[in-house]
């Protein structure tokens, strides 16, 4: 009903529909009147031969002989007669065959199909419009942020240059504008300069283009870019750019936080503030065997074991759960406490060997100078000889080819990282690594989403999105929040402390149980209560840090928020 009443309003409010339908009258007045006139000689001729009908019967025979229907039951005598005929057929066919239909969809059908499509897809903004985020793309990354968008309840208007597409759009649930993104009076019909940011997605001379656009109406709303080339980021930049992503550079780094197999030591994969998000496995530790339990990491280091990854499963902690040779800790404390966790399984499983990155291309690439950074060493994979430097560190080859593989070493590498922008070629070349090489750590590169969980069922350890990792790279930003992918579908977020969780306790709240996810911090007044006792009240006018999965932050986001 709300979607016809928008229809209603863009039809009537349009000047040119107005005149429209006046001149649709005006025809139709037109047409009941010649009606009337030949209903009249129809009369006046039939009284000249003789015959006798009722002023019904002669309109009846008007609009049977004007439509081209004809039944035959009533029918003139005299040459008279038949030629009124004529001219009455001649013009029912002119008028109701020909004209009609073509002022009925001039003058109605056509501005009614034009309201409809201004409605799904306008090409203005309400003029109460604030507050809201403009995207000038869509893409796999843009796809992500409107999903984390809609999670949190901020308004957002996507930005499409053809109508046929915004349709499209529209009927996929999206909120879209039709406008052309290099023109200022676009921006200023969407209200730029009341917005909370702008995100830009496309080549780096389109977004140039855009920033650049829009700061000529604004100088104060944020906006961000993406830039495919580093070389870009400084235009950008200078274009009127506030934030700069290279999203090729932030998935490397999150795919070489991956590397887990060299040995037991903990590693980074993400920072909260003072808290430390790390990853250790458990491969020839004393930990093999154990229930959490029985580890007693906690009362030893005092760090908090949120869950479990097991070959892409993700398992949250309890006691009873059990830890094997394949098993990859998921942990959370400080520098301090996780140094004393090194001290004592850091000597397991050490491996000198170089890791194989397959795909010489700019996430590759990241990834191989963030390894380098971490003095970690590789072999990277290419057929591609434009991307093949010439060092003993590069291999140009097919990755699906055996001796390629073999030449990178993948009979002892302790990783592969796949890094291909083709899901299909990485659900492949993680099933043939798994078939090599049972017991390799496996990390690959999503491109969509959708093939996240595809991917681990062909046998990855861990699988980072390109899209989710871009899209919560743009909503810290949008946020001025943190939020740390441990690993696709796995946050570190923080909110507020809901109302009904201040002066409780962890204990009695039961949040892990309710909404799967783990309290591992408190944060008053900019300094963080790491890990806190489970039995103390919550302080008032506090942030709470939490760990969980997608879903499960939407849970509790669900149960708690609401008044």
């Amino acid at each position: 009903m709300k979607f016809f009443t928008s229809q209603l309003s863009y039809f009537v409010a349009n000047r040119n529909t107005k005149i429209n339908i006046k001149r649709l009258i005006r025809f139709v007045l037109i047409l009941i009147a010649m009606i009337l006139v030949f209903g009249v000689l129809f009369h006046e001729i039939m009284a000249m031969e003789g015959q006798d009908h009722s002023w019904l019967t002669g309109f009846y025979w008007t609009l049977t002989t004007m439509t081209t229907l004809g039944f035959g039951d009533i029918t003139f005598q005299s040459d008279l007669g038949r030629m009124f005929s004529i001219v009455v057929l001649g013009t029912g066919v002119i008028s109701l065959l020909i004209m009609l239909p073509f002022t009925f969809i001039e003058f109605f059908y056509a501005p009614w199909m034009e309201a409809q499509h201004r409605a799904r897809a306008p090409r203005e903004l309400p003029d109460d419009t604030s507050g809201h985020i403009i995207i000038t793309s869509f893409d796999a990354i843009t796809r992500s942020l409107i999903q984390k968008l809609d999670q949190y309840g901020h308004e957002y208007v996507l930005l499409v240059n053809e109508l046929e597409q915004a349709l499209d759009l529209y009927d996929e649930g999206y909120r879209v504008m039709v406008g052309e993104p290099d023109d200022p009076e676009t921006f200023r019909k969407m209200h730029v300069e009341k917005a909370a940011l702008v995100y830009t997605g496309g080549d780096d001379m389109f977004n140039s283009n855009i920033a650049h656009t829009i700061r000529e109406l604004t100088e104060e709303v944020k906006i961000i870019s993406s830039a495919n080339s580093y070389d870009s980021m400084d235009v950008l930049k200078l274009a009127g750019s506030d934030h700069v992503l290279h999203m090729g550079n932030i998935l490397g780094r999150a795919l070489s936080r991956r590397t887990l197999g060299q040995d037991a030591r903990v590693h980074t994969v993400g920072r909260f503030g003072k808290l430390i998000i790390a990853e250790a496995t458990t491969f020839d530790t004393p930990l093999v065997g154990k229930t959490l339990k029985e580890s007693k990491i906690r009362e030893n280091f005092g760090i908090n074991v949120v869950g479990v990854w097991e070959r892409g499963d993700f398992y949250s902690a309890h006691p009873d759960l059990e830890i094997h040779p394949h098993s990859v800790l998921v942990l959370a404390g400080t520098v301090d406490q996780l140094r004393k966790y090194d001290e004592l399984f850091g000597i397991y499983g050490i491996s000198d060997e170089p890791l194989i990155i397959i795909g010489a291309g700019r996430v590759g690439r990241a990834t191989a100078r963030h390894l380098k950074q971490r003095n970690i060493k590789y072999r990277i994979i290419d057929k591609d000889p434009d991307r093949v430097l010439d060092t003993e560190d590069f291999i140009l080859g097919d990755a699906a080819d055996l001796d390629t593989l073999k030449k990178a070493g993948i009979d002892n590498a302790p990783n592969v990282i796949i890094t291909t922008n083709q899901d299909d070629v990485n659900i492949y070349l993680t099933i043939y690594c798994r078939s090599l090489r049972p017991n390799i750590h496996i990390v690959s590169r999503s491109t969509f989403e959708r093939n996240v969980n595809t991917l681990h069922r062909a046998g990855a350890d861990f699988v980072m999105s390109y899209a989710a990792m871009g899209a919560n790279a743009i909503f810290n930003i949008f946020e001025d929040n943190d939020i740390v992918m441990v690993a696709q579908g796995l946050n570190v977020f923080s909110l507020q402390t809901p109302e009904k969780l201040i002066g409780k306790t962890l204990v009695e709240m039961d949040i892990r149980n309710k909404t799967g996810c783990n309290v591992i911090a408190y944060q008053v007044k900019g300094e963080q209560r790491i890990n806190p006792d489970p039995n103390d009240p919550i302080p008032p006018n506090s942030e709470i840090i939490l760990i969980g999965k997608s879903e499960d932050e939407q849970r509790f986001i669900e149960y708690y928020k609401k008044e």
